[in-house]
């Protein structure tokens, strides 16, 4: 019988040949935490009494939720991190160095690797061929220590995508149409593998954002074969050496397969307030929006800033709009630096924010007030998500947030 990316991975990590279903203790290759979560992560670690971690070059702690930190509580639990790396060895990854998960994918993450992570989106690394899923702080505090992880093996939703997005649509599309079609939790603990002349012709970004929110439906990973996409992405990041072909066997047994056709795939909206409420953008025309937020773990690459500044060259925001920007990472900062993206962010009036999550989680910066609504290229749109428990919070592809930014309206021309 054959075996699923998901199999495979997690066999080369047990030592043995393993399917869905089973429980088994893997290897894992990188641990990761955030500000949110890895201060009771380094506190669990140190209950455990290990000396050391066991992998501590390719454990990483990321400041990127509260970067910069805006209240003096965050700033403690900022030092606490900090401390413990040097302490330990592990690597820091400080404020303005970017979005956790995408650090993971351009510095940290190989195909065929297990990543375990104290964040529900770890997932993003899935693209990359590579096992990656978030769990609790006090299982990546003995992922940490150990090096290994317990894990039920995920049975496996094949989603097979063919043909060409129509002009404009993109992956973001992609994804919240599937999430729309299964719901927040139609693949609850299952794995996502994409596949299909549509995903074989997509670029890294569009495949990040895929796995990013594998999760919003509940799945465990979200994950992809490894390809001449992916050696290019690796080499252009400087580790072509790590790169392996890691594919599903031709005779895998899948749960279900899912078929789209993605010339079928409209300008989707997930509405307030959960992802899988979707509607098109030809059903939200009505609905004016006080902010426009570009950037997080799912849309802050330069593609995605790319296509918000064609959109937005020699234009501005509709006054009655405030436009926030936020590169996923300093190396997506520093490229739209050098393209002139930034210059024509502002000259629109947008806002540039520093990389990191922004105002996705609520904690600074952008906090919405009492009954605004914002479009945002985010992954996760419950209530409270960006601070406020009566704010709206719609999401969308970054065409879609560019051409809602100079209307003042949901709207994708």
């Amino acid at each position: 019988m054959g075996q699923t990316l998901a199999e495979k991975i997690i066999s080369e990590h047990t030592g043995k040949n393993v399917k869905a279903g089973e429980l088994v203790i893997a290897n894992v290759d990188v641990t990761a935490v955030q500000d949110g979560t890895g201060p009771l992560t380094v506190q669990e670690f140190k209950k455990l009494g290990l000396p050391k971690l066991k992998n501590p070059e390719r454990t990483i702690l990321f400041i990127d939720h509260a970067s910069p930190s805006p209240r003096k509580e965050l700033s403690n639990t900022h030092t606490v991190l900090r401390e413990f790396s040097k302490e330990y060895g592990a690597v820091l990854s400080d404020v303005g160095a970017g979005v956790c998960h995408q650090r993971l994918v351009e510095t940290f993450v190989n195909p065929g690797e297990i990543l375990v992570g104290a964040d529900s989106h770890t997932c993003t690394s899935g693209a990359l061929g590579a096992f990656a899923t978030g769990m609790g702080s006090t299982d990546i505090a003995v992922a940490m220590g150990l090096g290994k992880t317990w894990l039920k093996v995920p049975a496996t939703y094949k989603i097979e995508v063919t043909g060409e997005f129509k002009k404009g649509i993109y992956s973001k599309d992609l994804m919240l149409h599937l999430i729309g079609l299964i719901g927040a939790d139609g693949a609850t603990y299952k794995a996502l593998e994409f596949c299909g002349d549509t995903i074989d012709n997509m670029e890294m970004s569009e495949r990040f954002t895929l796995a990013n929110m594998a999760v919003e439906a509940g799945a465990k990973a979200g994950l992809f074969i490894s390809d001449e996409k992916t050696k290019a992405f690796l080499k252009s990041r400087g580790r072509e050496d790590k790169f392996r072909e890691i594919k599903p066997d031709k005779d895998a047994v899948y749960e279900r397969v899912i078929k789209i056709n993605a010339n079928e795939i409209q300008h989707t909206v997930s509405c307030p307030h959960t992802v899988d409420n979707t509607k098109t953008v030809d059903e939200l025309k009505d609905i004016k929006v006080n902010q426009v937020f570009v950037g997080t773990c799912t849309n802050g690459r330069i593609e995605d800033l790319r296509i918000v500044a064609e959109i937005l060259k020699g234009k501005k925001v509709n006054p009655d709009v405030r436009m926030l920007i936020c590169p996923a990472s300093k190396d997506v900062y520093i490229e739209a630096l050098q393209e002139g993206l930034i210059t024509t962010f502002v000259e629109a009036n947008a806002t540039i924010l520093p990389p990191g999550c922004g105002p996705c989680v609520g904690v600074h910066a952008g906090t919405l007030a009492d009954g605004e609504v914002c479009l945002a290229t985010q992954n996760r749109n419950f209530q409270g998500r960006m601070g406020n428990t009566k704010g709206f919070i719609y999401l969308a592809s970054p065409y879609v947030a560019a051409y809602t930014a100079i209307n003042g309206y949901i709207s994708a021309s």
